[in-house]
């Protein structure tokens, strides 16, 4: 299934979408450097980068003067390391769907920022979750989910354009935002509760990520006049 966003309702002028375009080159350029490396090198790559559930826990129950540790760094770098093609392609493709309105909304520094934080916020859960796990955990998903939370919260009337296969054709249809990612919400609940928290996915970033967004977005829209909730010609 291909989710297209549909054209605006209204015109206005475009504005590039340079957050989303750094936050893609920067994390190609760290899988393709992840790729060039031998595979001691990359795994001692995923350590450094990634944040490890067990090691976050550790420093969080000491004192707080010593939460300026790499460790927790980890919670914000890991969003920008990916050590699979398909996963770094995933992310970008559901970023760059639902990242492009929202930063256009919201603009660049607040959708950067946004990103970020909610994005470490997820990633704390996965921690939280993960508690003892020694694997080091990376990945966007957390912080790309925030954006699909604030997406909703901020066009919940909206639709989305979906191509969807029947036999040997594709279909053309026009279904509410609430239901194409009230559907995806709902896999990543299912998921997180039955899939398996030490594979190769951490679903918590998902919901967790889904969630912040979501509240964010709603405490947002008390600010509206400050937000701009059209969408644009491209």
């Amino acid at each position: 299934m291909i989710v297209q966003r549909l054209s605006p309702t209204r015109r206005q002028a475009a504005t590039w979408p340079l957050t989303l375009l750094g936050l893609g080159i920067t994390c190609l350029s760290m899988k393709v450097a992840y790729s060039l490396l031998e595979p001691p090198l990359a795994e001692a790559w995923l350590h450094f980068w990634g944040f490890v559930p067990a090691e976050v826990m550790s420093v969080l129950a000491g004192p707080v003067r010593g939460w300026l540790d790499q460790h927790l760094l980890g919670l914000v770098t890991a969003l920008f390391i990916h050590a699979e093609w398909l996963h770094l392609a995933g992310n970008l493709a559901y970023l760059w769907v639902f990242g492009f309105p929202v930063e256009r909304a919201l603009g660049h520094w607040r959708f950067f920022m946004l990103f970020l934080a909610l994005g470490l916020l997820a990633n704390l859960a996965v921690a939280w979750q993960m508690g003892s796990a020694s694997t080091p955990v990376i990945g966007a998903s957390g912080g790309v989910s925030a954006i699909i939370g604030i997406y909703l919260g901020l066009f919940p009337q909206r639709r989305m354009g979906l191509w969807i296969p029947l036999g040997l054709f594709l279909q053309f249809a026009r279904v509410p935002a609430l239901l194409v990612i009230g559907s995806w919400f709902v896999l990543q609940l299912l998921y997180s509760l039955f899939g398996p928290m030490s594979g190769a996915v951490a679903w918590w970033a998902h919901i967790a990520g889904f969630m912040g967004g979501l509240v964010a977005a709603l405490s947002m829209r008390l600010f509206a006049g400050r937000i701009d909730q059209t969408f644009y010609d491209d």
